[in-house]
Order: C-alpha cells, then structure tokens, then sequence
C-alpha cells in the first residue's frame, strides 16, 4: 500500500481559511505565532485560529525561548512545534523532554550540507526536518524551492526514522513532480494557495490537496504521529 502523504496548510491568519483547509481534508493547519512577519497572528487571535478543528495545529516559531514557545504553543492547541530559526540545540532538547509537542526543524537549503548539518544537530530530538529553498535574507515563506541540483535525493540525507517536510514555492500546478522527485511525508505549501498575504483560496487549497495525492496515489494522511519514531 501506497504511503498516505499528508499535507499541511501553512500560514493561516484567518478562521474562515483554518476551516476551509480543514474541510478540504488537510493534516497540519499552520500558524506563524511568532511577531514580526507577513502572516504572523495578532495575539489576540492564536487562541481561536484552528481550535475545535480536526487537523493537527502547527506552531511556526522563530527563535523563542523554551518558556514562550511553550506558551504560545499551549494558547495555540498546536500538536507540533515548528522550529523555523537558528534554535540551539539545547533548547530543541529541552522542548523535546516535554514530551507535549512533536518537533519539526526547518531548514532553508543552498546545497546538500545544509540538510546534513541540520540532521546532526536536531535529528536526535525532532520527529521531522522541514525542508524549503533558501532566498536571501528571508526566514520563511518566501517561496524559494528547493534546488534539484543542489539537494539531490532527501531521502536519502533524512534518515529513517526522520519525516521530510517539502516546502518552499509549491503550488497546485508543480506539486505532483515536486512529491515525485522528492518523496516527502509532508507537503507545506502557504503562498502557493493565496490570492494575497494570509488570504488562501479555498479553490487553490482544494487543488493543491488533489494534485498532491493523486501524485503519491494515496488517501488522506492523520495528522497523527508515525508508528515508529522518537515520538512513537
């Protein structure tokens, strides 16, 4: 059988787009909580986002501290932390002995050493290493993708038990050759399904989510944790 690829809908600032993602059949609704950026949520807002959905909530932070990722991953509901910065590895450590929170690490990828270093210093307490392409000067979200040439095979850089989430550029018309070449867990698409910065079309979502598992040849994902894995 065919491995269920899961999808996440990233970059969520408005209810009605947490819902219509979650209705489309999405696994991951992701939420950038931490200040300062395009898609970030207004304090206010992080308790009401995706809560009572069924999709797992993703908490986008960058370079918190263990106590505030904890805080806004708690007033979130998030099931995982997404760790989007230059996050010491004892603090990953210290997350991951929570045990609350499934750990994604993201990393922004010039060429193959990025993904390597990435899985040597995180690998050891992090379910999933998040992969999109690196654009200068921009944390995330700015819809570089990953380089063919510069990544090869992620697979096998990401070693079993790791997850790979594919980021980075994706749109309903590119991801089906980009779950081909690179045989991702996840897809995480943002920009790619807007008509405006944290405006997403419930067209784009439902297209983007077709076009990715017909790609795989696989049904809906759960959201929920592999069967073997450092969470497991």
């Amino acid at each position: 059988m065919a491995e269920a690829l899961e999808v996440k809908i990233c970059g969520l600032t408005r209810r009605e787009d947490a819902e219509s993602a979650a209705s489309q059949g999405a696994d991951y609704l992701g939420m950038v909580l931490s200040a300062g950026y395009r898609r970030s949520v207004a304090h206010f807002d992080i308790g009401t986002l995706v809560s009572g959905l069924a999709p797992t909530g993703v908490a986008v932070l960058v370079d918190e501290t263990v106590e505030h990722a904890e805080e806004l991953a708690r007033l979130a509901g998030a099931g995982v932390i997404q760790l989007h910065g230059s996050e010491p590895p004892e603090m990953v450590a210290e997350l991951a002995a929570q045990r609350s929170w499934r750990l994604w690490k993201a990393v922004r990828a010039r060429e193959p050493d990025d993904v390597r270093r990435t899985v040597d210093l995180y690998g050891a307490w992090v379910e999933a290493i998040l992969v999109e392409g690196w654009l200068e000067g921009v944390v995330g979200g700015g819809g570089a993708r990953v380089s063919r040439e510069c990544v090869g095979s992620l697979r096998e850089m990401v070693p079993s038990p790791l997850r790979i989430v594919l980021a980075g550029g994706l749109r309903p018309d590119n991801v089906a050759r980009a779950v081909d070449h690179f045989r991702p867990h996840v897809v995480d698409v943002s920009s790619g399904v807007e008509v405006a910065a944290g405006w997403k079309s419930p067209d784009l979502i439902a297209r983007f989510i077709r076009k990715a598992r017909r790609a795989r040849g696989a049904g809906r994902g759960t959201g929920k944790p592999p069967a073997r894995g450092p969470f497991a």
